[in-house]
C-alpha cells in the first residue's frame, strides 16, 4: 500500500510541479531564483521541525561534509534556473537533464575507477545520441524563430548556446555531487531525510547574493491579477498562488521519492522517476503547445530507451514474465 501511495505522490506531485513551474516561467522568464528560494525555505522549515526536532537532533554525517555537498547542490539549482533565461525551452530542459546518466558514468569511471557492462555503455550512447538530436533540432528552431534578421539569429543562437553550456556545467557538478554523496553514505550510512534537510537549509544564506533578483520578482508577483481563494475568501496575486502550488507540489514530489526509496529497489525507483519525466514531457508539449518536431520525438524516444536499458528494466520485466529470478550483476 505504501508503494502505491508513494508512486501516486511522485506522479501527481512531480508532474503538477512541472506544470506550475512552466506557468511561472512563461509569465516571468527569470523567476527561477524566487521559485528555488521558496522551495528551499519550505523544505528547510519542515525538516527543522520534523527531522532535527527544532535543532536538538545532531546530524549523523558531519556538517563539514554537508557544506561541500550543499555548495554543489546550490550551484546546480541556481545554474539550472538561469539556463531558462537563455532561450532554453522547458521540454529541452527536461530532456537535457535526463543526461545525468552520462555524466555519472564518465565521472564514475574517472574518479571511482568503475567498470560497466556492455549494455550500460550502449545505453549511455543512446542517451547521448537522443540528447544530441533534440539539441540540434532546438538549435535550428532558435535560429529560425527568434530573429527577423541574420544578425539577430546569430545573437539568439549564441544566447541559446550559453544556456546549453550552463546545463552541461550543471550536469557535471550534479554528477560530482552524486559521487560525493555515494562516498558519504558508504562511510556513515544512508540518511536521506537528514541530507534533504541540510541540502535545503545550509544554502539559505547564499540567496543573499540573489536577494535583489528575488525582491524584484516578489514585487512583480505582487502586481499580478488578484484571485480569490475558496473557503477563506481572501484575494492574492495569481503568481503568488502559482508559486505556493509549485512549492507544495515540489514537497509532495520529494516526499514521494523518499518513501519510494525506502519501500522499493533502486531499479523500481529509477523506472518510476523515468516514466514520470516522460509524462511531464508529454504534458509540457501538449498542454503548453511547446514546439516539438518529429525529430524531437525520435530523440526523446532514444533518450528514454537508453535510460530503461541502463536500469535493466526491460530485462527484468522479461525475466519476470518467464518466471525467472533476476540474478545480481556486477557493474
Amino acid at each position: 500500500m505504501n508503494t502505491v501511495f508513494a508512486v501516486t505522490l511522485v506522479f501527481v506531485g512531480c508532474c503538477s510541479n512541472v506544470v506550475f513551474l512552466e506557468v511561472l516561467v512563461r509569465d516571468f522568464r527569470g523567476c527561477g531564483n524566487i521559485v528555488t528560494f521558496a522551495q528551499f525555505v519550505f523544505i528547510a522549515l519542515e525538516g527543522f521541525i520534523f527531522e532535527t526536532n527544532f535543532g536538538r537532533k545532531k546530524p549523523a554525517i558531519p556538517i563539514r561534509n554537508y557544506v561541500i555537498m550543499v555548495t554543489m547542490f546550490f550551484t546546480v539549482s541556481v545554474v539550472n534556473n538561469y539556463a531558462l533565461n537563455f532561450n532554453i525551452a522547458m521540454p529541452l530542459h527536461m530532456i537535457f537533464r535526463s543526461g545525468s546518466l552520462i555524466a555519472n558514468m564518465i565521472l564514475g569511471i574517472i574518479i571511482l575507477k568503475k567498470r560497466y557492462s556492455s549494455s550500460k555503455y550502449l545505453s549511455i550512447f543512446l542517451v547521448s545520441v537522443g540528447i544530441f538530436i533534440c539539441t540540434i533540432m532546438s538549435a535550428k528552431q532558435v535560429s529560425a524563430e527568434k530573429a527577423a534578421t541574420q544578425e539577430e539569429g546569430v545573437y539568439a543562437f549564441l544566447h541559446w548556446l550559453l544556456g546549453i553550456g550552463m546545463l552541461t556545467f550543471a550536469l557535471i557538478v550534479s554528477a560530482l555531487m552524486g559521487i560525493f554523496q555515494e562516498t558519504l553514505y558508504k562511510q556513515y550510512g544512508k540518511h536521506s531525510k537528514e541530507a534533504l534537510f541540510y541540502n535545503h537549509c545550509l544554502p539559505l544564506p547564499g540567496f543573499l547574493l540573489l536577494s535583489t533578483d528575488i525582491y524584484n520578482h516578489a514585487v512583480l508577483f505582487s502586481q499580478t491579477t488578484p484571485v480569490e481563494l475558496p473557503v477563506i475568501g481572501q484575494s492574492v496575486p495569481v503568481m503568488w498562488l502559482h508559486l505556493a502550488m509549485n512549492v507544495i507540489t515540489q514537497y509532495v514530489c520529494i516526499r514521494g521519492v523518499f518513501i519510494l526509496t525506502t519501500e522499493c529497489t533502486s531499479l523500481t525507483v529509477t523506472l518510476v522517476v523515468t516514466l514520470r519525466k516522460f509524462l511531464s514531457l508529454i504534458i509540457s508539449i501538449l498542454y503548453f503547445r511547446n514546439p516539438f518536431t518529429a525529430w524531437h520525438w525520435v530523440g526523446t524516444a532514444v533518450v528514454f530507451m537508453g535510460t530503461l536499458l541502463y536500469t535493466e528494466v526491460l530485462s527484468s520485466i522479461r525475466m519476470a514474465v518467464k518466471g525467472e529470478k533476476p540474478g545480481k550483476k556486477a557493474e
